[in-house]
């Protein structure tokens, strides 16, 4: 493929994947005959677990989000000892970063990589570690600071995540990614643990709203909110292309639309005035877009009656916040398009590959890595429809892969059933990677159809006869499940 047909396609493609979002306003300042008294004496100790789930330069927007979110939990008054961080920690120091040491979260934004802790980073980002953290459990942590969520009954707890996400999985940067009936399990017994008073989880990634569907009990006192219900992608913003963009040398996203929305509406607001459902309906109607072809739906799961506590209970408050106090209304300014987070990378690579000079190795370097993705992205497409025709037809097959459960149902009655099928799937056809999870439902649905082990098997040997030589096909990493 030439340079001319590769950037006339990536053109195109990329038009398709940016859209015009909304307008929305900021709170203004109000009378401090409205300001709550500051007692605090009924409030335990506020912990917070801040997750990035992914690594890579691309994925630059998942670690300042996570940051952006540690500088807003200090300045709230969290301490440093109560705030456990997990991010991989190769984006502030990456050779692509064109401000060394430093990470950004908006256009015009201040560094917020300066002072977080590095808890857990590199490969010691892996699920097991984050289950020992929610739990308490030190005796099960490998690596890392140590640090765990060491909360007693009275305690308040705020998880937030963000990652790459598919249908009942959210990615790690390790293997295996976390899947949503174990993080569900892990939430029932922190609570049977009688460890906290209540629980907040904000959760950022595509089809998030599939981790909590049909899963997360009432009763564990836990409220969550997610980016997109079960069935949709999330949105990065701040992308190259977008207005407002990033600086001219960023050649990436550099935050993501519903985590932008919850923390810029907490840096202004007064959190002793706004609860939790307030934000809920401040960040949907701005991570929906304008358009109802565009955005996603934010939504809430758990105990909802928590919605109105306010959100002092998790994420403290500025005290330079202090004259304010909640209003229906945010006039933070919302890009004009947004990207879809699934083409992050995309929009990095051609980026890059755009602005580099011609005959540079630099622009020899993205062209190859543009065509490794869009390729890997093929092979993972194609192989999955293939699977699907040969277990179920041709003409079933896509239909069968493609079915969506009721609201309310879990996307699969075996998770067991679904890790196998996943590992027999990437034996034969390599890593489903960041990309491919998002083809969980169509294996989820293989299983739901009672799909034996040995019918996959041969199914994904006829369909993957070799592995692609690519790095987003290789399974160094280890297996998705």
């Amino acid at each position: 493929m030439t340079l001319t047909v590769t950037a006339s396609f990536l053109i195109v493609f990329l038009s398709l994947i940016t859209v015009y979002g909304d307008v929305i306003k900021l709170p203004s300042q109000a009378s401090k005959f409205f300001r709550p008294a500051k007692d605090d004496s009924s409030v335990g100790t506020r912990w917070a677990v801040l997750v990035a789930g992914s690594s890579g330069y691309w994925n630059y927007r998942h670690q300042a989000d996570v940051c952006h979110a540690y500088q807003l939990l200090k300045k709230g008054g969290l301490k440093e000892e109560n705030i456990v961080v997990f991010m991989y920690d190769d984006i502030a120091k990456n050779k692509e970063n064109p401000r060394p040491g430093v990470i950004i979260n908006s256009p015009h934004g201040e560094d917020v990589y300066n002072g977080v802790p590095k808890d857990y980073t590199g490969e010691d980002v892996n699920v097991d570690n984050l289950f020992a953290v929610i739990l308490g459990n030190r005796t099960a942590l490998k690596g890392g600071s140590g640090k765990v969520v060491d909360s007693v009954p009275n305690d308040h707890i705020f998880i937030y995540y963000s990652d790459h996400g598919g249908p009942g999985v959210l990615g790690m940067p390790t293997s295996p990614h976390l899947y949503a009936n174990d993080l569900n399990d892990v939430l029932k017994k922190k609570h049977a643990s009688g460890t906290y008073k209540s629980l907040v989880f904000y959760l950022e990634a595509c089809e998030s709203g599939s981790i909590f569907e049909g899963l997360l009990q009432d009763g564990l006192n836990i409220y969550a909110t997610t980016a997109s219900n079960a069935e949709e992608s999330s949105w990065g913003t701040y992308c190259p292309g977008e207005d407002p963009s990033p600086p001219s040398e960023y050649e990436t996203c550099l935050g993501d639309l519903y985590s932008v929305a919850w923390m810029e509406d907490s840096d202004k607001h007064n959190l002793q005035t706004e609860s939790l459902h307030q934000q809920y309906e401040l960040v949907k109607r701005r991570t929906a877009g304008s358009s109802s072809s565009y955005g996603s739906h934010v939504m809430e799961y758990g105990d909802l009656g928590l919605s109105t506590e306010k959100l002092v209970l998790y994420m403290g408050t500025n005290p330079a916040n202090e004259n304010f106090t909640f209003v229906d209304e945010n006039l933070l300014r919302m890009s004009s398009k947004v990207t879809n987070q699934r083409d992050a990378d995309l929009v990095h690579f051609w980026d890059k590959y755009r602005k580099a000079p011609e005959g540079s190795a630099r622009k020899v370097e993205a062209q190859k890595q543009l065509l490794e993705v869009m390729s890997h992205r093929l092979h993972v497409d194609n192989s999955v429809l293939l699977i699907g025709k040969f277990l179920f037809g041709i003409s079933q097959g896509p239909a069968v892969l493609n079915k969506v459960r009721r609201s309310g149902k879990p996307l699969v009655d075996d998770w067991d059933c679904l890790k196998t099928m996943v590992r027999a799937f990437e034996r034969h056809c390599g890593s489903l990677s960041q990309y491919g999870i998002k083809h969980m439902r169509a294996i989820a649905n293989i299983c739901n159809a009672g799909i034996q082990m040995e019918q996959m098997e041969k199914a994904a040997m006829q369909s993957c006869p070799t592995i692609p030589i690519s790095p987003w096909s290789s399974l160094h990493h280890g297996f998705s499940a």
